[in-house]
């Protein structure tokens, strides 16, 4: 089964919020992390992963990316609070071998 993620980054601060959609979220996430394209993630060193939500419909990803790039940032941060209270990394333990 093929599995889709909507997830959002910050930066170690949480002044910054990035909203992305990936169909690899460990790939996905080390290429924050290791700032391996230049952009947005890595002007402003968005490298925690601190909210993610999995979907076996593509479609459903893309709607709730939509809805969240259109939402307000209390909003957003009302998103992770609800799944990550205390902003902690949620990659945190992952291994990155890709």
């Amino acid at each position: 089964m093929d599995f889709s993620y909507t997830y959002m980054m910050t930066n170690s601060h949480n002044t910054v919020i990035y909203t992305g959609l990936t169909s690899n979220l460990i790939k996905r996430v080390y290429q924050h992390k290791t700032k391996a394209y230049k952009g947005f993630t890595s002007k402003y060193n968005c490298d925690k992963l601190v909210f993610y939500q999995e979907f076996t419909n593509i479609n459903e990803a893309i709607a709730l990316e939509k809805k969240i790039k259109a939402g307000s940032r209390s909003k957003k941060e009302k998103m992770i609070f609800e799944q990550n209270p205390e902003w902690k990394d949620l990659s945190d333990g992952w291994l990155f071998i890709i």
